[in-house]
């Protein structure tokens, strides 16, 4: 009998709970989209972030102290303080190696060019360099695609440009340098002529420097097979207290608490790794970058959680209108069953019931819809797909649940106050 009123009332008011389905697939399309994109939204935003840099910087030990105690820079360049080329590839073979995402390495020496200029700063790195690694896998890696947001007047290198460089806008404005020119550099008593091919502007002090393949510079600085500096650039998870913690002393941390920070890609644990694997090697993050890249993921997952439970007030306030005029509709019918001996808790279950089935429809289908609204979100906003996380089809149901019960409540406190001897005679 119970199922049989639930079906008539359901037929009965075919629109009424077609736009009551109609409001739960909004919300929980909305919210079915944008938990999806939260949860995912961390490796996207992180790999966006990492066509902007670097956020971890390698460089020798003797270097760290005299840097720590000087300032930046004071201690590149000296004697014996470099890193060795052969150990690059041990960057991949660390616990978090599919999160490098691009690294490539660093020889500064001190030039003197022809134009009488006094000396500057010559910078060899891989442009595009094919790499082997002690895994047997390959890897192609290299400055290209770390600084993709310079702008380049002329072309990029390649790591076969052995007689070319690029020249930053600052050294090429006070030299009168431009594209196609040849150049003459001097360091240790060795001249090279370099054929510019390209001028750069990056926005910051490279544009003082001049750049060309590593194998060119450790030839002028007499530095074969070493490197002054690594700069990595690395998918890491957000620091919190126990990142910070680790950052200061690793060694202070708890068995568990150093499982648990080894095994999670923290921009510090991922630097130890990197520190595990290279020889008298400092890895330090680049704070700047890694903190704002924290910053911003937080506050994206932030934004995509307030939508999400504004779109469901909205709904729950949508349901709450449409299911107090439907109570509205049948006072006479719910008068007459309290009437003839009907208590108020079976005809509130009643009410409830067909709103919970109404629920259930509009929260299918609302849900396979975010999942398409996903979609068009990754491919609009990333350029790539969102991953469906398994953990959003109980969330939903749950958040179904809950607005629909929280929209019902006016009607329910309606139904419940609705006296039979009034609502038959018209009152």
């Amino acid at each position: 009998m119970f199922l049989r009123m639930v079906k008539g009332a359901l037929f009965r008011q075919k629109g009424k709970m077609l736009m009551i389905a109609f409001t739960i697939a909004l919300g929980a399309s909305l919210a079915t989209a944008m938990l999806n994109v939260m949860f995912d939204v961390g490796d996207k935003v992180n790999q966006e972030l990492k066509t902007y840099g670097a956020n971890i910087n390698v460089v020798p030990k003797e270097a760290s102290l005299l840097d720590d105690l000087y300032g930046v820079g004071e201690g590149a360049g000296v004697s014996n303080q470099y890193l060795k080329e052969s150990e690059l590839g041990n960057i991949k073979t660390i616990f978090w190696a599919f999160n490098i995402v691009d690294f490539t390495p660093y020889l500064e020496t001190a030039v003197k060019p022809d134009s009488g200029e006094s000396e500057i700063k010559l910078v060899g790195t891989w442009f595009h360099h094919h790499l082997e690694l002690p895994t047997g896998e390959s890897l192609d890696t290299g400055m290209k695609n770390m600084k993709s947001w310079w702008e380049v007047s002329g072309e990029w290198l390649t790591d076969q440009d052995q007689n070319s460089a690029m020249a930053g806008s600052l050294v090429a404005a006070r030299n009168n340098i431009k594209v196609g020119d040849t150049i003459t550099v001097e360091s240790q008593g060795k001249t090279r002529k370099l054929t510019v091919k390209g001028v750069f502007n990056a926005g910051s002090d490279e544009d003082e420097r001049i750049y060309v393949p590593l194998q060119t510079a450790q030839e002028l600085a007499g530095r074969t097979g070493l490197v002054s500096s690594i700069e990595v650039s690395a998918l890491t998870t957000p620091d919190n207290e126990l990142s910070r913690k680790a950052a200061q002393n690793p060694k202070s941390l708890s068995i568990k608490e150093w499982e648990t920070w080894y095994c999670t890609a923290y921009v510090s644990s991922i630097s130890y790794q990197i520190q595990e694997v290279i020889t008298d090697a400092v890895a330090k993050p680049i704070r700047q970058v890694a903190e704002s890249e924290g910053a911003i993921l937080e506050k994206t997952q932030l934004l995509m959680l307030l939508i999400t439970i504004l779109s469901l007030i909205g709904s729950a306030l949508g349901i709450s209108n449409l299911v107090t005029a439907s109570v509205m509709e049948r006072s006479r019918e719910i008068g007459l069953l309290k009437a003839v001996g009907g208590h108020n808790s079976p005809i509130s279950w009643l009410v409830l019931t067909e709103i919970l089935v109404t629920a259930v429809v509009g929260g299918v289908v609302g849900y396979f819809a975010g999942l398409l609204f996903a979609q068009i979100i990754g491919q609009s906003v990333f350029g790539s797909a969102i991953v469906m996380k398994p953990v959003v089809i109980p969330l939903v149901a749950v958040l179904v649940f809950v607005v629909t019960l929280a929209g019902s409540i006016p009607s329910i406190r309606l139904l419940l106050s609705l006296r039979p001897a009034e609502v038959l005679h018209g009152r």
